[in-house]
């Protein structure tokens, strides 16, 4: 739906298409075999995560991480994981095509790790740090990664399971003396020269890049398998909605002068998540932006960092925008420099989008959609268009496709609802020894992304519903059958089903019914910390209904959740 009131657009999308991939220009389109599909790729993306860590010298001294009172700049940064790539060469023996695992939080050392085994040829393979020792070894036996960087709190709770990985492993900021057999990031990367070149070690655009490991519908994590064509041809996506958004409101596109502000970004989202790592810290390494970390989200500290170095970019998931704007802090703060707040990885509510406008004028929000499959961006809707479709994601970057397709996989008309396809080089070559899975997911080009949606007659996305059996708690995708599958080991449980539980902030949360065997006992603590103890923390349901009857099922044997949901939520 349109919003009455909001500003014409000051170009239509067919000439903005055009005038932005005509021949010579930046978003210049080719096409390209991907894979044996014929696809419309950016003719001017990086080909390599390699030389995007090399044209990051361009930038020289200026400030690339901010930490606490820590400081890198990108001349030192590429210094450091070029160092660190020469270790993992040298020391480690890691050639191009192994893995090399990163658990840990949004710490430097994250980045200096991830750019270093990337343009060691190694395969990044960002772990979830919220996920438990036993969530870890998964992860790292499922990859076969070689080296794991992890920070303290990983390392401690991998300890009692060490022993048995194959893997050798690398500790920053560790908290306590160090086991034998695991190697201190500072000792391993040594002395660093300011001569450093990379490693010599030849990369293409479809050689593989990152597994991003995604919870799976049957309990099992499955490792998104991406390419340096997935992960590159994102920045040109990112560019390509800002310039789109300009000519669409009537303003310049310039790309920057040269003694324009440094961009600043607060990161509030974590490095692992194609988000984080993709469109926020490859971004900003390639476009000279500043990226300030925290420790851990805190919307007091988000204010306090906004205000210290001048940020000029903040959001992640709409929960944590609801945060700041909430802080009692807010107020107290100096954040005129703000000009963008950006969040995805859950539906914004219309309040959100008020509240944006109310507290913070002039700067329009924008709002996307993508999957770790796509690495990252699919669509974008941003300045003009979000102020007339607030509750669209946008439509589809030049290079991607996309279609609402029934259950047979017949294209349905504008603004039926069927399941949202998606076809591109942003889509992945896979999961990672999972063919099966890959097949499900993958036919044709086409990635079936699991939520409903329609289109509207301007080619805007609506994002409905999902189709799989899924809920988003701040951002943290949640497959219900995950947790369910834990609950299931409790030897007092004899049915068990997973259901979102409305949270104004968070978007959902966990709620679990449990139905009990005849003659055995537990109480919610029980089962809540059964279940803390096999997955991470917001797996964990925040509220047990017990049901003394059997729970609905249709004739296939699946339970009726949305039945569940209208009886125990109203």
């Amino acid at each position: 739906m349109t919003k009455t009131g909001a500003a014409e657009p000051a170009m239509q999308w067919p000439d903005i298409e055009t005038t932005l991939t005509a021949a010579g220009q930046m978003f210049e389109m080719a096409e390209e075999d991907v894979r044996g599909e014929r696809l419309r790729v950016w003719k001017n993306a990086p080909p390599s995560l390699r030389v995007l860590l090399e044209l990051s010298r361009l930038h020289g001294g200026k400030t690339f991480l901010v930490y606490e009172d820590e400081i890198t700049t990108f001349e030192e940064h590429f210094q450091q994981a070029a160092t660190l790539a020469h270790r993992l060469v040298d020391d480690y023996g890691v050639r191009k095509g192994d893995r090399v695992a990163i658990a840990m939080r949004n710490f430097p050392e994250w980045s200096v790790a991830f750019w270093a085994a990337a343009a060691a040829g190694a395969v990044v393979v960002p772990l979830n740090a919220w996920w438990t020792a036993s969530e870890l070894v998964y992860g790292l036996t499922d990859s076969g990664s070689k080296v794991a960087f992890l920070d303290g709190e990983r390392l401690d709770r991998l300890a009692p399971e060490l022993a048995g990985l194959d893997v050798s492993v690398v500790v920053a900021r560790p908290e306590g003396n160090v086991p034998d057999g695991v190697a201190n990031f500072g000792d391993v990367l040594g002395n660093v020269s300011a001569t450093v070149g990379l490693p010599d070690v030849t990369l293409d655009p479809e050689d593989d890049a990152t597994i991003f490991y995604t919870s799976g519908t049957t309990g099992e994590p499955k490792g998104a398998l991406g390419t340096h064509r997935n992960i590159c041809g994102n920045l040109l996506s990112l560019a390509y909605t800002r310039f789109a958004a300009a000519l669409r409101s009537g303003e310049s596109v310039d790309a920057g002068a040269a003694d324009a502000t440094q961009p600043s970004y607060l990161l509030s989202v974590p490095f692992f998540h194609a988000t984080g790592c993709h469109s926020i810290l490859v971004a900003n390494l390639a476009s000279g932006g500043k990226l300030v970390l925290m420790h851990k989200w805190n919307p007091e500290r988000a204010l306090e960092l906004i205000e210290r170095e001048r940020v000029t970019t903040f959001g992640g998931v709409p929960t944590m925008v609801w945060q700041v704007l909430q802080s009692p802090d807010f107020s107290k703060r100096d954040i005129s420099s703000v000009t963008s707040v950006g969040y995805g990885g859950a539906p914004a509510p219309p309040e959100l989008v008020r509240r944006i406008e109310e507290l913070l004028p002039g700067r329009v929000p924008s709002n996307g959609y993508g999957l770790t499959e796509t690495s990252s961006v699919t669509t974008m809707n941003s300045g003009v268009d979000y102020l007339r479709k607030p509750d669209s994601v946008g439509r589809p970057v030049a290079v991607v496709d996309v279609q609402v397709v029934d259950d047979a996989g017949s294209a349905l008309p504008v603004g039926e609802v069927g399941e949202l396809w998606i076809r591109g080089p942003n889509v992945v070559k896979g999961y990672w020894n999972k063919p099966e899975a890959t097949a499900a997911a993958i036919s044709d080009g086409w990635l079936r992304s699991g939520d409903l949606a329609r289109l509207d007659d301007e080619g805007f996305v609506y994002i409905v519903d999902r189709a799989k059996d899924m809920l988003i708690r701040g951002g943290e995708n949640v497959y219900c059958a995950e947790v369910e599958a834990a609950l299931f080991e409790h030897p007092a449980v004899y049915d068990a089903a997973v259901i979102g539980i409305p949270h104004h902030e968070l978007g959902e949360e966990v709620g679990a019914v449990v139905v009990l065997k005849d003659g055995a006992s537990a109480s919610e603590d029980d089962l809540r910390r059964h279940v803390a103890q096999r997955l991470a923390g917001f797996k964990v349901p925040v509220k047990v209904w017990f049901v003394d009857d059997e729970l609905p099922r249709n004739p296939a044997g699946k339970v009726l959740k949305r039945d569940l949901r209208d009886r125990l939520l109203g």
